[in-house]
């Protein structure tokens, strides 16, 4: 068949032949063990699920959310919509009602699948009364109709047509780190085409395992993880909980894994924490015990099997790859959007000399820089549009299909891409001048004490560094901590633009959440609500100083 003309249900359908009785999907419990789905298991209960739907009044084409932690069951979810001719409408678990209400109504969705949430009184008023509820076999809200009653009172309806490569598959929605959430149109062909490209970029083979944990609502874990398992007939673990992270990922044993930036540093800290920070500086100092150290980090956290380690989904320091590969740890940072499918550059196989990029383009992709330097794509794995929104959709899609991602970057002479923010992110100061806040947060977040940090200062004459403490530094005697940030300080200030120059750092006690409408979904920063919330807040913090917010 021609690849071309392949969809994930085309996919299903070969495995479930072909590996009928392997393990697809298995689903951690919380007591221990797990609970395991074969391929044929998959297909049917897929089926069964997309012939309860149509009994339900459900027509084809009907857009349907999915409001979910990660699970087996959003897999099986996920392919009953295909199956059945549906559009999925994933909802982050940890999105707000705010949100959830704007994704559901935008959408037009006319049913709303429920399952492991983060805060269900918190959220369900984003749902609402008016949409059908149907319930994954989890504790959750208040339903309509449950998973086991749907699966189990029908039978597949064989006779269905498949979807064309054509159809809509998916409406993947923005993070809205700068507004309102678009709602990008994804087609079978683009997402099959993204898996299929990782697959054959990555080397995908019999005997490579993943394990899902990211957000699937993402389009990063949607693609990597979903998509590559459903073209190269890969078995997925699933993690449970935060508290059985490690158990569930040790288990699964996986040789592709993808991570994010936020993660990456936890790990490498919690095991400076665990070998003790004076031994584990000693033993950096030596090659072969260095990869010891490397050997035995991967050990912990069940990635000891892993031939491909990632980062993706926002900037990852330079200087923590460096970490990394120091000790024989080679994570390759990888680029993309929601809007061109998430597989857009790559920086594999590994190289040392490239840390800082982002990589090359994905297969069959071209990049470009623009006249103002932003970084210009285009392949098969992009959206179709963004939904019921031509103007924003003729903004982003050139005449020549090239998308505008809106970051700054350059293109080096081997092809690849260093992106160095994102040209929305830029602010102009009171003085009228321009400053790019990435490179100064890099620095900051390299600090161990530092979890999240912000620079801002467009209601300022020079800008001021928010920076948010992880859990134990927080408890800290502040003078320790003030002359280790007036050092780094200075560091940052050295040769720098007058312009660009911090004024200040200020440390903030409140939390940075979703539900505080400071980050996304997928954890970006919205700049502009903490310039709102401390722009008039911080006009005291002056003279290149260190500040505690109550200090102010």
């Amino acid at each position: 068949m021609d690849r071309r003309r392949e969809t994930p249900v085309t996919w299903l359908k070969r495995w479930a032949e072909a590996r009928a009785d392997e393990i697809f999907l298995s689903q951690p419990l919380p007591g221990g063990g797990a609970r395991e789905l074969t391929w044929r298991e998959v297909d049917d209960q897929a089926h069964r699920l997309a012939a309860g739907l149509r009994d339900l009044g459900l027509a084809r084409g009907a857009r349907i959310g999915l409001l979910s932690q990660n699970c087996a069951e959003w897999f099986v979810t996920d392919l009953a919509l295909m199956v059945g001719g549906y559009v999925s409408v994933p909802i982050y678990p940890t999105a707000n009602a705010d949100t959830i209400r704007y994704t559901l109504r935008h959408s037009g969705a006319r049913a709303v699948f429920v399952g492991k949430l983060d805060d269900d009184a918190g959220q369900e008023p984003g749902i609402g009364t008016d949409l059908l509820r149907i319930g994954l076999p989890y504790e959750t809200l208040d339903v309509d109709h449950t998973w086991g009653d749907l699966i189990g009172s029908h039978t597949p309806r064989l006779d269905e047509p498949g979807p064309e490569p054509e159809d809509v598959m998916t409406i993947v929605y923005t993070s809205g780190s700068t507004g309102a959430p678009k709602g990008a149109v994804r087609t079978f062909a683009s997402m099959a085409w993204s898996g299929d490209a990782i697959c054959r970029d990555l080397d995908a083979r019999s005997g490579d395992r993943l394990v899902s944990y990211l957000p699937l609502a993402h389009i990063t874990e949607r693609t990597y993880i979903e998509m590559t398992a459903l073209c190269a007939g890969l078995p997925v673990g699933f993690v449970d909980s935060r508290e059985s992270f490690t158990d569930d990922v040790c288990r699964a044993r996986p040789t592709l894994f993808i991570s994010i930036p936020r993660l990456w540093k936890l790990f490498r800290d919690r095991a400076i924490e665990k070998i003790g920070p004076r031994r584990f500086k000693l033993m950096s100092l030596f090659a072969p015990t260095r990869k010891l150290l490397g050997a035995r980090i991967l050990r912990g956290l069940g990635l000891d099997h892993a031939r491909v380690l990632g980062s993706g989904s926002a900037p990852i320091s330079p200087a923590l790859l460096e970490w990394y590969a120091a000790l024989g740890i080679e994570i390759c940072e990888a680029w993309g959007m929601t809007e061109v499918g998430a597989y857009a550059t790559i920086s594999l196989p590994f190289r040392r000399d490239k840390i800082g990029s982002c990589g090359r383009p994905a297969l069959d992709s071209e990049v470009r820089v623009s006249d103002r330097g932003e970084l210009l794509f285009r392949g098969p794995g992009m959206m179709r549009e963004y939904l019921d929104n031509p103007e924003a959709t003729a903004a982003a899609l050139g005449d020549d299909g090239f998308f505008h991602t809106g970051d700054h970057c350059r293109i080096d002479e081997d092809d690849y891409v260093w992106i160095d923010g994102r040209l929305g992110d830029n602010f102009k100061t009171t003085r009228g001048k321009w400053v790019a806040p990435l490179p100064i947060e890099q620095r900051l977040d390299r600090l161990r004490v530092v979890d999240r940090s912000c620079v801002i200062g467009a209601r300022l004459s020079l800008p001021v560094a928010l920076v948010q403490l992880v859990d134990d530094a927080a408890a800290r005697r502040r003078d320790g901590l003030r002359a280790r940030f007036a050092t780094v300080l200075n560091e940052i200030n050295r040769g720098r633009e007058s312009h660009e120059r911090l004024d200040a750092i200020v440390v903030v006690a409140d939390t940075w959440t979703t539900t505080n409408d400071v980050l996304t979904p997928t954890s970006k920063i919205r700049r502009h609500v903490l310039e709102e919330r401390f722009g008039e807040r911080v006009q005291g913090a002056r003279g290149g100083k260190v500040y505690w917010l109550d200090e102010l």
